[in-house]
């Protein structure tokens, strides 16, 4: 066979070039826009493994066995440490967080095969016109699901457009500000959010009518079963960074944290006090034009992991039980320890208001504080402000 000459030879050169670069950043931009920035070192070693390859082999360099060995030990290493932070990647993403797993349309009042509590007796408010708007928090969805189902009227209230919503609590207080719904239930507000409502001219009427367990929790193989609140503060506070500081095993502390304004970072915030909350870990997230957002890193449930909810969202609507949750200053976050105020960081939730002018606002918040909402508020799973 008639040999190239050096020009053909850096023609073809050129052309494969053309066409790995072509084919690799079609590739990389795919990736990037499902999410999968962390492949594009991979795909940038397996291209220029795959052009060296060429190239070497059409200016006759693998001559002998030794260069081939040589060229491939090298393309191997290369090509396994830009694997490495993919394949770490792929193993976070296998790991399960704990809101993945919530079916909310389960909890949706007068849908069949529903999970929300239902009072024996007829209730003794009926609601069939000027219906007050509800937002809230996911975690309090089955609770005033509840409610709707026995005081309003039958029929669909979908889940992000109706009288009924469930918009996650920053939304939901944004949506109350904006005077898109009258109520909402929800956890006290953050500074911002008050701060936005009072640039509105609008006070925040938190109206209490129940208690829940701010909880925190870890991998159920974590050894460490329970932390004081002082301990807390100093894991979120970026003190304590090892678990074995806090009587577990020389391992890193992972302390995810929520997006701000949401329920149960507001939570962290108050509990927390006047004691400085770290910054949140982060993850870049490829938006949909194929950009990148930072965002608060989800919780992952590794083995040095910690984050926190609210009992009822974490033993109720996720069931997991790869998580456990932790005593506090020797107590555990039992509707019994919540009812007595023995667990250290019970707090209430509420229905907030802002000046809304409908009518039968006042009348379903009286309701719901009366011995017969107080009943369904117990039945839902929750622990009612008056016994």
């Amino acid at each position: 066979m008639e040999k190239k000459s050096v020009a053909e030879r850096i023609l073809l050169a050129s052309f494969m070039f053309i066409c790995i670069a072509f084919i690799t950043g079609m590739a990389g931009i795919f990736i990037v826009l499902m999410g999968g920035i962390y492949y594009i070192g991979l795909i940038l070693a397996i291209a220029i493994f795959l052009f060296l390859l060429f190239v070497l082999n059409l200016f006759e360099f693998f001559r002998t066995n030794k260069r081939k060995v040589v060229f491939f030990i090298i393309a191997f290493l290369g090509i396994g440490l830009t694997s490495i932070f993919p394949i770490y990647e792929a193993y976070k993403n296998q790991l399960e967080t704990v809101d993945s797993e919530v079916n909310i349309y389960e909890y949706m009042p007068f849908a069949e095969n529903r999970k929300i509590a239902a009072l024996h007796e007829t209730a003794t408010l009926e609601l069939n016109d000027n219906l007050p708007k509800i937002d809230g928090a996911t975690a309090l969805y089955p609770l005033y699901s509840a409610i709707v189902q026995a005081i309003y009227p039958e029929k669909e209230y979908d889940l992000y457009n109706s009288e009924v919503m469930v918009n996650t609590t920053p939304t939901a207080y944004t949506k109350l500000i904006d005077g898109e719904v009258d109520m909402i239930f929800a956890a006290a507000p953050s500074i911002s959010q008050e701060n936005r409502a009072g640039q509105r001219g609008l006070e925040l009427k938190l109206t209490p009518i129940g208690k829940e367990a701010f909880v925190f929790f870890v991998n159920n193989k974590n050894t460490v079963d329970g932390l004081s609140r002082e301990q807390l503060k100093g894991i979120y506070s970026g003190k304590i960074t090892n678990w074995e500081e806090v009587g577990g095993k020389n391992d890193a502390i992972r302390a995810f944290q929520r997006p701000e304004d949401s329920g149960s970072q507001s939570a962290l915030q108050s509990f927390m006090g006047k004691t400085p909350i770290m910054a949140a870990p982060t993850e870049d997230i490829a938006s949909g034009m194929g950009g990148i957002i930072n965002e608060v890193a989800q919780y992952k449930n590794f083995k040095n992991a910690i984050g926190y909810t609210f009992r009822f969202y974490s033993t109720q609507m996720v069931q997991n039980n790869k998580i456990k949750l932790l005593e506090i200053d020797g107590i555990a976050p039992t509707k019994e320890n919540i009812r007595n105020n023995s667990y250290p960081i019970t707090s209430e939730f509420y229905i907030v208001t802002a000046g809304t002018q409908n009518p039968n606002v006042e009348k379903l918040i009286d309701w719901i504080l009366s011995p017969q909402g107080q009943q369904l508020i117990e039945k839902a799973g929750y622990i009612p402000i008056n016994e």
